[in-house]
C-alpha cells in the first residue's frame, strides 16, 4: 500500500464519524484550535522561521517569502478566522427543499458533507488552518498537501488541529498532512479516486493547470487571478489611483491583487501620470505603445504580459478607446476571478457588471475584497474561478453536497 493510499484509507475511515459530529462538538474543537494557535504562537513562528531561512537560501522572490511568512498579526488573523467559522451556522443537515409526490412519496433534499477532500496548495501556511477548519465544520475529512517550502509550518499547524481533535475524543485523522512533498505524492493524490471525493488545488497557474491535466479525482478549479481595473472616462481620477494602488500594492502576491490596469484614452494622461507619481518607481510598468507617452515602461507588452499573473510589484497597462474594448480585453485575458470598473456613470457600471464574466465584478472598490473573510464567510477554502459546483470565495456551504431522503408506505413503480 502506498503512502497516499494509507492516508486515504485513514481519511475514509474517519469520514464515517466526522459526518456525524454534532454542531456543538465541532465548534468546541474549533474553539480549542483558535486558543492553541494563540498560545503556541512561538512554536509556530519557530517552525515558520525554518521555512523562511530555507526560502532565502533558495533565493525565493520577496513576494513569495511574504506569502510564506507568519507574523503575530497573521496568526491572530488565523485564530479569528477559526472563531468566525465556529460562529457560522452548521451547513450539514439543512433541509434544502422537498415535496410530496402524487403517489404519496415524500422527497426531502438535505445537505450532507462531501466526504474526503484533498487540497494541494503552495506557499501560504494560513491555507492549512483555513482548509482544515472549514472541512471540519462541514463534516468532512481532509488530506492537505502543501509545498516543500512550507513543510515545517504545516507540520506544526496540522499538529495543532489534530491535537485539538484528540482533546475532544475525535479521531485526529479528520485532518492529515502529506509530509512527503515529492511530485509523486501530488500525482498519487490526484488519482486517489478510491479515497478522495474531490480535489481542490490552490496556488498559481502552474499548479492549477497540472492538477486539471493529471487528476482523475473531480477537481474544483481555484485561485489563478489575472485581475483588472478599468478606469472609465467618467472616473474620479483620485479615486481610481487609490483603488489601483490598493489592488496592486497592498499585498501583491495574492490572487485577488490586480495584474492589469486599463484606462480610457480620454483620461489616460492624467491618470497614468498620477499613478506613476504615487508609485514613484516602486512598481514596474509594461504596457502598450500609447501608454509609453505618459509613463516609463520596462517593455512594450505582448499578449503573454497581459495574460501573466505577476504576483509582484509589476503591472501591465493598456489604453483603450471605450468600455467595450475594455470588456473584450478582460473577457479574453482574465481568469474569471475579480474585475473592477472605476466610474461615476451608472450606465457604464451596470454594463460592466452585466457583461464581464468573472466570479466577482466590482464598481469603485478594490478587488482585494474578494475573500471569504471579507465576504463574511469566515475563512475560505479558496476562490473558485469555475462555475460548477461553486463560484467565487468558497465557504462552508461550498464543502457540502446533498442527498434525497425518500419515504413511502409501500409504493411500487408500474
Amino acid at each position: 500500500m502506498s503512502y497516499i493510499d494509507e492516508l486515504g484509507k485513514k481519511a475514509k475511515s474517519a469520514a464515517k464519524n466526522s459526518a456525524m459530529l454534532s454542531q456543538s462538538l465541532k465548534n468546541d474543537i474549533l474553539a480549542t484550535i483558535a486558543v492553541m494557535l494563540e498560545n503556541d504562537r512561538d512554536e509556530i513562528k519557530k517552525a515558520n522561521e525554518l521555512d523562511i531561512t530555507a526560502a532565502h537560501e533558495n533565493n525565493m522572490a520577496a513576494a513569495m517569502v511574504d506569502r510564506l511568512t507568519l507574523t503575530d498579526a497573521r496568526i491572530d488573523g488565523m485564530a479569528e478566522g477559526v472563531r468566525q467559522v465556529a460562529a457560522l451556522p452548521d451547513p450539514v443537515g439543512k433541509i434544502l427543499g422537498g415535496n410530496t409526490l402524487p403517489n404519496g412519496l415524500t422527497v426531502i433534499k438535505k445537505s450532507v458533507p462531501l466526504g474526503v477532500i484533498g487540497i494541494i496548495f503552495e506557499s501560504r501556511p494560513n491555507v492549512t488552518v483555513d482548509a482544515g477548519c472549514l472541512c471540519l465544520k462541514a463534516g468532512n475529512t481532509v488530506i492537505l498537501r502543501g509545498g516543500s517550502d512550507a513543510i515545517n509550518s504545516n507540520k506544526c499547524l496540522v499538529g495543532i488541529m489534530r491535537a485539538a481533535a484528540e482533546k475532544h475524543g475525535v479521531n485526529p485523522d479528520i485532518v492529515q498532512l502529506v509530509e512527503n512533498t515529492s511530485r509523486d505524492t501530488a500525482t498519487e493524490l490526484m488519482k486517489a479516486n478510491e479515497y478522495v471525493d474531490v480535489l481542490i488545488p490552490r496556488g498559481g497557474g502552474g499548479l492549477i493547470n497540472a492538477v486539471i491535466k493529471n487528476a482523475t479525482v473531480p477537481v474544483i478549479q481555484t485561485g489563478e487571478g489575472n485581475c483588472h481595473v478599468y478606469v472609465d472616462r467618467f472616473a474620479d481620477i483620485d479615486m481610481a489611483v487609490d483603488i489601483v494602488d490598493n489592488a496592486k500594492t497592498q499585498r501583491p502576491s495574492v490572487c485577488n491583487a490586480i495584474e492589469n490596469v486599463l484606462v480610457h484614452k480620454n483620461i489616460a494622461e492624467g491618470f497614468l501620470k498620477k499613478l506613476a507619481e504615487r508609485w514613484n518607481g516602486n512598481v514596474t510598468f509594461v504596457g502598450d505603445e500609447a501608454s509609453s507617452a505618459y509613463i516609463t515602461l520596462e517593455k512594450i507588452a505582448d499578449d503573454e504580459d497581459y495574460r501573466r499573473e505577476f504576483l509582484d510589484l509589476k503591472i501591465a497597462v493598456k489604453i483603450v478607446d471605450d468600455i467595450d474594448e475594455a470588456i473584450a480585453h478582460i473577457n479574453r485575458f482574465g481568469t474569471g476571478h475579480s474585475e473592477c470598473i472605476v466610474t461615476e456613470y451608472l450606465r457604464n457600471a451596470e454594463k460592466f457588471q452585466r457583461e464581464v464574466d468573472a466570479a466577482a465584478v466590482y464598481v469603485n472598490a478594490s478587488t482585494r475584497f474578494t475573500d471569504g473573510f471579507e465576504f463574511g464567510l469566515g475563512a475560505e477554502i479558496g476562490i473558485s474561478t469555475q462555475k460548477l459546483h461553486v463560484r467565487g470565495p468558497m465557504g462552508l456551504e461550498a464543502l457540502t453536497t446533498f442527498k434525497y431522503l425518500v419515504n413511502g408506505n409501500g409504493q411500487t413503480r408500474g
